[in-house]
C-alpha cells in the first residue's frame, strides 16, 4: 500500500474547531451516514461511508448509522439489511447508534407546528406545477398567495392535513423565509407534504411526511452531529439546513460540509440509471459483478482494504473530478498480488502428450502457495504423461519472438520440467487438437543442470486430475468512458460483450473445493475468485477480478 495520501481540507477545518478557540474545543467529533433504504450502496456511497466513519475514527470520535426514511414509496427492509451488511463488509461500526429518520418524525411535526406559531411556515394550497410557475427568476421573486395566511388557519389546516382529511398533492407546510432570495431554496421551500403511502416502518401512522431538506438538519441536531458532511450538490442547500437548525431551537449545532462527490469513468453512478439496468435485466442483478454496487464489487472479487485504499488514494475535494477505474482496478491488483494463493488454471485448454513420460506414472510438485512469504507454505500439484495448456501457447509457424512451444522448440513447465515441442494433431478444420512433446528428466523443478537457456515458461494443468470450472471475464460495462456525458443515453454506449463465459476450463484439483472469498493468481492469467452466488462444490464457478497488467502503474 502507497504511503503517499492526498490532503484533506474536511480533517484541515476540524483541526481548526478543535483548537481551544474553536466551535468544538472539547467536544468528540460526531458524524453520521445517512443513506436511502431504497436502493444497493455503490462505490459513490463507499467514499462517503469512508469520509463519514473515518473522520470519527482520526478523531477518537463517533459516527452514527441512520436510514433516511422519508420517503415510503421507494423504501424497502431488504435494502436496510443490505446497507448495515455492506458496511460492516467494508469494516464499519456503528455500536447501537442506528437510527431512522422516522424515529423522529412526531419530534419534527411538532418543530413544524411551532414554526407555524412563530409566523416561520404556513399551509399552501399551490399545486407542483403552479409553485413552478410562481418559483420566479433572478430578476423577479416568487409568489405564494397563501404567504400570509392567518396562523391558525395554517395551524387546523395541517392538524388536518395529518389526519388525513386531504389527497396527496393538495396542500404543502412551505417554511416562511424570503421569497426574493436568489438562492432559489431558500424561497419558502416546502418542509411537509401529503403522501398516503404505507411507510416500511410506521405502517399507516403518517399521511404527512417532512422533505429531507428540513428533516436532515433537524436530525442532526437531535442526535448531537458535530461534523454533517455531505456530497457537493447540497452546498447551495446549506443555508436552508442553517436555517432550520436555528429555528428548530434545538441544543445541538452541527455543521454541514461539503465535498465533491466519487465520479469512475466508464461507470454510471445514478441509484436510478444503476436501477434501469436490473429492470431490463441488461444486468443479472445490482450484485453482477459489472455492476459499481459494493454488492457486485465483493462479488467480482474487490476486498474492503481495495476499495479503501482507493477512496483514500482519491482524497476529499471541493471541485468534482473524474478518477480513473484504472486505480480502482491498480488497489485491488495491489491486495490481491499481497495475498491471494497462486494456482494454475487452464481457461482455452488443448492437450500436451509428453510422449517419452512413461505411461501409468505419476509425480507431485510443491507449487509455494506466495512467492514472498515462504510461511504461507505450499500445495501439491500432480504431473503426469498429458496435460492441459492453453490454445495459444502453442503456434506451428511462430511470429518473432514468440517463446513458447512451436517444433523444436524447448520451454520450462512451470515448477515441472523442460519440454521440448515435436509437434501436433489437427482435425479436418486444421484446428490443433493435440500438441506433442518430449520432457527432460534432468530438469526436475524447471532447472537445466546444463546451464542451457530455455526462454519460455508456460502454465499447465494435469489431465488426471484437473477439475472443470466455469470461468467469467468481464470488461466495462460501458464502452464511452463518460457514458453520462451530454444528452447521450447511457444505454445507446453499453458494451453487450462485457461478460465472456468459458465453461471447459480446467483448474488444479488441490484448490478445490473454494469458498469465496476465497481469491487465487492464476498464473499468467490474472486475479480470480470464486463466485460468492452460483459456485458449487460439483460446478465450481471463478470471476476475473483484474488482469494482471497494470494500466494505471504505467501511467
Amino acid at each position: 500500500m502507497s504511503e503517499e495520501r492526498t490532503s484533506n481540507f474536511i480533517h484541515d477545518i476540524i483541526d481548526e474547531e478543535l483548537k481551544p478557540e474553536g466551535r468544538c474545543y472539547g467536544k468528540q467529533v460526531h458524524t453520521r451516514f445517512p443513506p436511502e433504504p431504497n436502493g444497493y450502496l455503490h462505490i459513490g456511497h463507499a467514499k462517503a461511508i469512508c469520509i463519514d466513519f473515518g473522520t470519527a475514527e482520526k478523531y477518537g470520535g463517533i459516527c452514527n448509522l441512520r436510514m433516511d426514511d422519508t420517503n415510503p414509496t421507494k423504501e424497502d427492509v431488504e435494502y436496510v439489511d443490505a446497507i448495515q451488511e455492506d458496511i460492516h463488509w467494508l469494516g464499519y461500526d456503528w455500536d447501537d447508534r442506528f437510527y431512522y429518520a422516522s424515529d423522529y418524525f412526531e419530534t419534527m411535526y411538532e418543530i413544524a407546528v411551532s414554526l407555524i406559531e412563530r409566523g416561520l411556515a404556513y399551509v399552501c394550497e399551490l399545486s407542483p406545477d403552479q409553485m413552478r410557475e410562481n418559483r420566479g427568476d433572478l430578476t423577479h421573486p416568487a409568489v405564494s398567495p397563501y404567504r400570509d395566511r392567518p396562523i391558525e388557519e395554517s395551524l387546523d389546516l395541517f392538524r388536518r392535513m395529518r389526519a388525513g382529511e386531504f389527497p396527496d398533492g393538495a396542500m404543502t407546510l412551505r417554511a416562511k423565509i424570503d421569497l426574493a432570495s436568489g438562492n432559489f431554496n431558500m424561497r419558502d421551500p416546502v418542509i411537509y407534504r401529503i403522501n398516503h403511502s404505507h411507510h416500511h416502518r410506521q405502517g399507516d401512522k403518517w399521511c404527512i411526511y417532512p422533505m429531507y431538506d428540513f428533516a436532515h438538519p433537524l436530525e442532526d441536531a437531535l442526535e448531537g452531529i458535530t461534523h454533517s458532511l455531505c456530497s457537493l450538490e447540497f452546498e447551495d442547500h446549506r443555508p436552508l439546513y442553517n436555517w432550520c437548525v436555528e429555528h428548530a431551537q434545538l441544543e445541538g449545532n452541527p455543521r454541514q460540509i461539503e465535498f465533491a462527490r466519487l465520479n469512475i469513468n466508464y461507470t454510471v453512478m445514478s441509484k436510478r440509471k444503476l436501477r434501469k439496468l436490473v429492470e431490463e435485466k441488461l444486468v443479472s442483478g445490482w450484485d453482477d459483478p459489472r455492476m459499481p454496487t459494493l454488492r457486485g464489487l465483493r462479488r467480482r472479487g474487490y476486498t474492503p482494504a481495495s476499495i479503501r485504499n482507493f477512496i483514500e488514494r482519491v482524497g476529499v475535494a471541493k471541485v468534482p473530478s473524474m478518477v480513473e477505474i484504472a486505480l480502482l482496478e491498480h488497489c485491488l491488483r495491489e491486495d490481491l498480488n499481497e495475498n491471494a494463493t497462486r494456482a494454475m488454471a487452464v481457461l482455452h485448454p488443448v492437450k500436451l502428450t509428453l510422449t517419452n513420460y512413461p505411461e501409468g506414472q505419476a509425480e507431485t510438485f510443491e507449487m509455494e502457495n506466495h512467492p514472498y512469504y515462504p510461511e504461507r507454505g505450499t500445495h501439491s500439484v500432480s504431473f503426469s504423461r498429458t496435460l492441459w495448456v492453453e490454445r495459444d501457447d502453442f503456434m506451428e509457424e511462430p511470429v518473432k519472438g514468440y517463446f513458447r512451444l512451436f517444433p523444436g522448440n524447448e520451454v520450462r513447465l512451470k515448477s515441472a520440467y523442460v519440454v521440448r515441442c515435436t509437434g501436433c494433431e489437427k482435425d479436418e478444420n486444421g484446428n490443433v487438437t493435440e500438441i506433442y512433446a518430449t520432457y527432460d528428466p534432468e530438469t526436475k523443478g524447471g532447472n537445466t543442470p546444463d546451464g542451457r537457456k530455455v526462454k519460455g515458461t508456460i502454465h499447465w494443468v494435469d489431465a488426471a486430475t484437473a477439475k472443470e470450472a466455469e470461468v467469467r471475464l468481464y470488461s466495462s460495462l460501458f464502452l464511452d468512458a463518460e457514458p453520462e456525458a451530454g444528452d447521450q443515453d447511457f444505454l445507446d454506449v453499453l458494451n453487450k460483450d462485457s461478460l465472456e463465459v468459458l465453461t471447459d476450463c480446467k483448474v488444479e484439483a488441490g484448490i478445490l473445493p473454494a469458498e469465496a472469498p476465497a481469491a487465487f493468481q492464476f498464473l499468467r492469467l490474472g486475479y480470480f475468485c470464486i463466485d460468492n452466488v452460483d459456485s458449487t462444490a460439483e460446478h465450481p464457478v471463478f470471476n476475473r477480478s483484474v488482469s494482471l497488467k497494470d494500466s494505471f502503474n504505467k501511467k
